[in-house]
């Protein structure tokens, strides 16, 4: 299962938010309370959204935080990529990888760096203003495997 971390899920949340707030900063304190999350955690991921430059940190009794820029020009994979790093779906295509020592052997290591932009095209096509208005609920449809292959896979004859 490919799945993102429970930090960077959560700083969608939170940036989502921050975008509905329509450049009113807003504190750690109160974002937790208003998304009921944990407060050490939503500092944490806040510092790191800031340290990305995602969001800009305002000192003072009306400080708090809000978007460094506009939620058009904010995507998913933003959000996911200051919070997790690249996005790689396997090491061989993550680009800071200095190879594999398989590679030579490996007939998918170019399928996998054609799937990882594939997803990462798909969360850069969603921006922040587009998460941030909700959207009904439509259920997951996961297909099976149809029989004959699910049969082959398990090395099973049909």
């Amino acid at each position: 299962m490919i799945r993102i971390t429970r930090e960077a899920d959560y700083g969608i949340v939170l940036m989502t938010a921050l975008a509905q707030a329509e450049g009113q900063p807003r504190s750690a304190a109160l974002l937790a309370q208003q998304r009921r999350l944990p407060l050490p955690m939503v500092s944490k991921i806040l510092k790191a959204l800031a340290r990305a430059g995602l969001l800009a940190s305002l000192r003072g009794v009306q400080g708090g935080y809000q978007l460094a820029r506009p939620a058009t020009e904010i995507s998913a994979a933003d959000i996911i990529g200051a919070l997790e790093g690249p996005l790689a779906i396997t090491e061989c295509s993550d680009e800071s990888h200095d190879g594999c020592a398989r590679m030579e052997h490996c007939e998918v290591s170019g399928h996998w760096s054609r799937i990882n932009r594939a997803i990462h095209a798909a969360l850069q096509s969603v921006s922040l203003v587009e998460m941030s208005h909700p959207d009904p609920l439509q259920p997951l449809h996961f297909h099976p495997l149809h029989r004959a292959m699910a049969g082959q896979i398990a090395g099973r004859p049909v």
